[in-house]
């Protein structure tokens, strides 16, 4: 970042701030991302990072963006904002994150995400005003090798599913009803990213209400999966991966502080074959977490807040 940045709730409401900043790498050749590193600048805030390309083609836009906001970077709830919505699914332009528990990563030998000359990148902070609202100044380091060595190209697929978790038997509050939760969460973060509760529904179909959550897609196209992750928040207690009923990534005791992708055994998809994420959350984490002080019992959707829930595979993939 060229300059510290000063979280603050961009609505007046909650206790998140997301905002991207637009770097500028300098490539001046095509390039293989072969790793990174992020290193928060004041970790006590900074509740995650993700990095995203922004292809040749994109980076007016970006920059439009850029100077369309008020001080350094944007808001950006659900994601940079760049590009269709719909291009951060089955291939997500996202070349690394980090949250806590994370440090460097290097991808296996032989392996890189392509950077075409001119690509930019921008870095997507999550701040939780919980813990503070000092001035942060993050960084990333890419690890870049040639664009002609012979590496076979990464990407990203992600897996969200739906989070529905009532309140307690017992529990009664105004936020307790899903409508007031749904509606809490839009003035939060705005209604495109507060809608993603509603459209996760329709990309996975069901509607399970209760601590487990799932979401079963089809795999769009043939893929190898080579590293898998998952990503949720404090509620959480166990995640899972799964192709055709077969375990890629599982985590029985959900560790937020540990959110490290992990190598996997490569496992071959084919067009058709089922993709699917479950997650477990438990309200009774609320009584036990000192980030819940304070705050009211509620019907818990999807939403960007470190006391929002997510529920999100992320896998990194070859093509043939």
């Amino acid at each position: 970042m060229p300059a510290p940045y000063t979280p603050s709730a961009p609505t007046g409401k909650g206790t998140d701030d997301y905002r991207c900043f637009l770097l500028d790498p300098g490539l001046t050749e095509d390039a293989f991302l072969t790793g990174i590193d992020v290193l928060p600048g004041n970790p006590d805030v900074v509740h995650h990072v993700i990095l995203f390309q922004v292809p040749p083609g994109q980076v007016a836009e970006a920059k439009r963006i850029d100077a369309g906001s008020e001080g350094q970077g944007w808001t950006c709830f659900g994601g940079s904002g760049v590009g269709a919505v719909g291009d951060s699914i089955d291939r997500a332009p996202w070349i690394g994150a980090w949250a806590p528990g994370g440090g460097g990563t290097v991808h296996q030998k032989g392996y890189g995400v392509p950077l075409a000359a001119g690509t930019q990148v921008v870095m997507q902070v999550h701040y939780n005003l919980l813990a503070g609202t000092e001035p942060d100044t993050s960084a990333a380091r890419l690890r870049l090798a040639p664009g002609s060595q012979d590496l076979k190209p990464l990407e990203t697929v992600l897996l969200p599913a739906p989070v529905e978790l009532p309140c307690r038997p017992g529990k009664t509050g105004p936020l307790c009803g899903r409508a007031a939760a749904m509606a809490d969460v839009k003035a939060r973060f705005g209604e495109r990213a507060g809608a993603l509760g509603d459209l996760l529904h329709v990309l996975c179909g069901a509607e399970p209400v209760g601590p487990v959550q799932t979401c079963t897609r089809k795999a769009n196209a043939p893929m190898t999966i080579r590293a898998a992750a998952g990503h949720m928040h404090l509620l959480g207690r166990a995640i899972s991966v799964q192709v055709n009923g077969r375990k890629v990534l599982d985590i029985p005791v959900w560790n937020f502080d540990d959110q490290k992708s992990r190598p996997v055994p490569p496992v071959e998809v084919k067009a058709g074959d089922d993709l699917t994420v479950t997650c477990r959350h438990d309200q009774s984490l609320r009584d036990r977490l000192p980030a819940f002080d304070g705050q009211p019992e509620r019907y818990v959707v999807w939403g960007e807040g470190t006391t929002d829930e997510m529920c999100l595979g992320i896998l990194l993939v070859t093509r043939p």
